[in-house]
């Protein structure tokens, strides 16, 4: 294995791990930020330019245009790491999971586990009123959000929608999340985080956005109940289990089967090469169980309003955009990265750049 594809919304984290543990990186992706290095070849869906818009990525962003940037990729490299799914991949060479559909289809997924592990209750909807009815029968709070998705957007408190979508039983307690190397016939929780949730994001008021993590998370239930879920679904490589901890109690939401958002807090606080981990998982061979050396905090920051940004140089900031472009209301802006011996300490380094980096934002 030496010439790896990254293919993804945001391959930057992945790519330049790559890189470090020494592959050949090709990658295809949504965003090229300007802070992008560590790869072979590059191609990208945005063009970012000095006084243009960015647009909007639900708009512009489709799987179609990502599979047409990595076509003439994929015939040149050993392995490929999906980031957003493997449809149209060839699944020789996917390193993960080249068929997931039985976990992001998040109904299937509900119908696979309800026995087997604690979840909120979900329903399928395609009839609304069949939606008021659930709701007015009983005291509990209810949450929508789509089949298919991840990020938190579409993902709300009850109201009227049209469509399919899920019903869920809204569980009150604190996100968290686990990461789990898997072979396939065994598994090894490497990391827990809890996660950051914003609900006031420009554009998307309301939605449950991930915002960033804070790692190492809560240990103990969580890490047994991820590693068997993980072996009784059939995944390969690093996957990640999204759970809501409500005192003592811990219920399964999502599962993610593929690297996840807390991939760079988990190589700043494990000390480790994530990419080459999962690698090693996906070839049957997982790493020695790390121990967490630091704490890390991720920020992603969105765009406060319509805004200009200028030069940013400021350390542990990344996915920089271009100065002089463009970024409209409710984007994401960048991604702000602390690690620290003491947890207080990377909160607040990672709070003072998220400040510095407004300071460079001209409302337009």
């Amino acid at each position: 294995m030496e010439q790896i594809l990254i293919i993804g919304v945001n391959t930057r984290p992945v790519a330049e791990s790559a890189f470090r543990a020494g592959y050949s990186v090709y990658s295809a992706s949504y965003y090229c930020t300007l802070d992008f290095r560590g790869y072979t070849e590059r191609r990208c869906i945005l063009q970012q330019q000095k006084g243009e818009s960015c647009g909007r990525f639900q708009e512009n962003f489709s799987t179609e245009k990502l599979l047409e940037a990595a076509s003439d990729f994929m015939e040149k490299v050993d392995g490929i790491i999906p980031l957003t799914g493997a449809p149209g991949l060839p699944e020789d060479k996917v390193l993960g999971n080249p068929r997931a559909d039985h976990v992001e289809d998040k109904y299937r997924l509900y119908q696979r586990i309800k026995n087997s592990y604690p979840t909120p209750e979900t329903h399928l909807i395609t009839d609304p009123h069949e939606a008021l009815e659930i709701v007015s029968s009983g005291e509990k709070r209810y949450l929508i959000k789509p089949v298919r998705g991840a990020g938190g957007f579409g993902v709300m408190d009850f109201q009227e929608a049209s469509g399919e979508f899920l019903l869920q039983e809204y569980i009150e307690g604190v996100p968290v999340s686990a990461s789990v190397l898997s072979t396939g016939s065994d598994a090894i929780t490497v990391l827990t985080s809890r996660q950051i949730i914003k609900r006031n994001i420009p554009g998307f008021e309301g939605q449950f956005i991930y915002a960033g993590n804070m790692t190492p998370g809560p240990q103990g239930v969580i890490e047994e109940m991820a590693e068997d879920l993980i072996l009784d679904l059939s995944l390969r490589g690093s996957n990640g289990v999204d759970f809501i901890m409500q005192g003592s109690e811990v219920y399964v939401v999502e599962v993610n089967p593929r690297i996840q958002g807390t991939f760079e807090c988990a190589e700043a606080s494990l000390g480790i090469n994530m990419t080459e981990a999962h690698v090693m998982a996906c070839m049957g061979e997982l790493i020695e169980k790390p121990e967490p050396l630091m704490y890390a905090v991720k920020r992603i920051l969105y765009a406060p309003s319509r805004c200009m940004v200028g030069e940013i140089k400021i350390p542990g900031v990344y996915d920089l955009p271009f100065p002089g472009a463009i970024i409209e209301e409710g984007e994401p802006l960048v991604t702000v990265l602390a690690a620290d011996e003491n947890p207080e300490r990377a909160l607040s380094a990672a709070s003072s750049r998220c400040y510095m980096v407004r300071k460079k934002l001209k409302p337009l």
